[in-house]
């Protein structure tokens, strides 16, 4: 049975993407099965794994207005050997029709059941808002993993996001956590993000993960060749804090 991670932060630019593509490849990397589904209209995380978001078949859009199942909306990402339900534009129409829909909260749900036995680990990059797409991916996820940028908004964001989560938890899925918060963009060298890194581990301690991931050049140049830093420039700092962040991820799902 699939352990179900969304990536989410409703503050834009902290590094969420980021992190869904690498924190997969880093499963993967470890030897786990691993599926990474795009719910993100932007389709970034589909382009960062090197699939043409503008040419795909079928999407999760199709999915979920079910024009498709699941198995025909899979892609497979060569450089990485990780699955990917890919993401575009398209998805904003769906986010529409869906509204219009009984029990739409679940769609999501639904089609990973039906691959569940085929994956260790399902993770999902999740737009940067709470709409209808956003709670679909809580409402089928065992836990959450959240980006932290350490800056000034930082903590504004998060007790937005922990709001809308024990929203998740009162309707769809009560059994909704926080798997944890994990630190990205880091500069140790910002007397900033040390301060908000101190009150975050005050403040939530047990769900900060102890990895870091650091303002990397190769974190940022991999995306524009379609492939992940583990991939790109495995020994690099970001891609081996990733592997740290996926070994975390696995003692604290016990996934063996």
């Amino acid at each position: 049975m699939a352990t179900v991670l969304s990536i989410a932060n409703q503050k834009g630019g902290v590094g969420k993407t980021t992190t869904a593509i690498n924190l997969s490849a880093a499963l993967k990397a470890i030897k786990k099965r691993v599926l990474m589904i795009d719910i993100d209209p932007q389709g970034n995380a589909t382009m960062g794994y090197g699939i043409d978001k503008y040419n795909l078949d079928n999407s999760i859009c199709e999915l979920l207005l079910d024009e498709c199942s699941i198995n025909n909306a899979i892609e497979y990402s060569q450089d990485s050997g990780v699955d990917v339900l890919g993401s575009n534009t398209d998805l904003i129409a769906a986010e529409i029709a869906l509204l219009r829909k009984d029990n739409s909260e679940y769609k999501l749900k639904e089609a990973i059941a039906k691959v569940d036995s085929d994956y260790d680990y399902v993770i999902i990059d999740c737009p940067p808002s709470l709409n209808m797409l956003t709670i679909n991916a809580f409402t089928a996820s065992n836990g959450i993993i959240i980006p932290m940028q350490c800056e000034y908004y930082a903590l504004e964001g998060l007790s937005a996001l922990m709001q809308t989560i024990e929203k998740i938890k009162s309707t769809t899925n009560p059994d909704l956590e926080i798997t944890g918060l994990v630190r990205t963009m880091f500069d140790t060298r910002n007397n900033l993000s040390n301060e908000v890194s101190i009150q975050l581990l005050k403040y939530f301690s047990h769900k900060v993960f102890k990895t870091i991931i650091p303002r990397n050049v190769k974190l940022a140049e991999a995306p524009s060749f379609g492939q992940s830093a583990i991939s790109y420039a495995r020994s690099s700092k970001g891609a081996i804090s990733y592997i740290s962040l996926a070994s975390e991820v696995l003692r604290k799902t016990q996934i063996n």
